[in-house]
């Protein structure tokens, strides 16, 4: 299959772009930066050399990056069967002591940039009646976190959104689904004392997405939510 993952250098989103790799599937990866997009394109190449692997530095909060993304995307690989949301900002503060700014760098980046996608490459998965949407929402979706009020706005927005994908695609066979990942280890928690025991491995979300994908044509998990055994961090 083809796959599009934004986000793709770094923690959940890394973890799901070398299991797919790992699966046989073509790639077409983003993240802001080139150069580590240029270093994960030769890791994947050298062991994967079978699969396509595109890659586009794009800035997930410009609309105009987001779509010539996917256009790209789509010349490269022709098509694109399953797409995964799984770029997200997250800027811890109060919403009552941020900037009103900090709401907007959390909804371009956590709800736009997947808002666009969809509707760029839903149209070709609804006429094939074939694809599948993961959106990497969070538990911050279902839960209030006072700390992080707008990067919680956004995210329900997401979870939304993505009920939003489902009703209107499940008719032409094309299924959606949210993922709801609570405290995951990544680059965010570099440097903590806490065991790693205490935490999802991003690895955790890429199996998960893995074996919904192997599922029979009739299914579709809907929702999945992944805690740490222990509860938050």
């Amino acid at each position: 299959m083809n796959v599009l993952i934004t986000g793709a250098t770094k923690g959940i989103g890394k973890a799901i772009t070398l299991k797919m790799a790992n699966e046989g599937n073509n790639l077409a990866i983003c993240a802001r930066k080139i150069n580590e997009l240029e270093t994960l394109k030769t890791e994947l190449n050298a062991k994967y050399p079978t699969i396509k692997v595109f890659i586009k530095a794009v800035d997930c909060a410009i609309k105009q990056e987001v779509l010539a993304f996917a256009a790209d995307a789509t010349i490269e690989l022709k098509n694109i069967d399953v797409l995964i949301n799984s770029v997200g900002v997250f800027k811890p503060s109060f919403i009552l002591d941020e900037n009103d700014e900090v709401l907007d760098f959390h909804m371009k980046t956590n709800l736009y940039a997947p808002y666009y996608l969809y509707k760029k490459l839903a149209p070709a998965m609804k006429e094939k009646r074939f694809g599948h949407i993961f959106n990497i929402c969070s538990v911050a979706s279902l839960e209030a976190i006072a700390n992080a009020g707008s990067y919680c706005v956004t995210k329900s927005a997401l979870l939304s959104l993505n009920n939003i994908m489902r009703a209107e695609l499940m008719e032409h066979d094309v299924k959606v689904t949210a993922i709801l990942p609570g405290s995951t280890l990544t680059n965010s928690w570099e440097g903590t004392k806490i065991s790693k025991d205490e935490f999802i491995q991003p690895e955790d979300v890429a199996d998960t997405i893995s074996q919904i994908l192997k599922m029979s044509k009739g299914a579709n998990v809907e929702q999945v939510v992944i805690k740490p055994i222990h509860g938050q961090v």
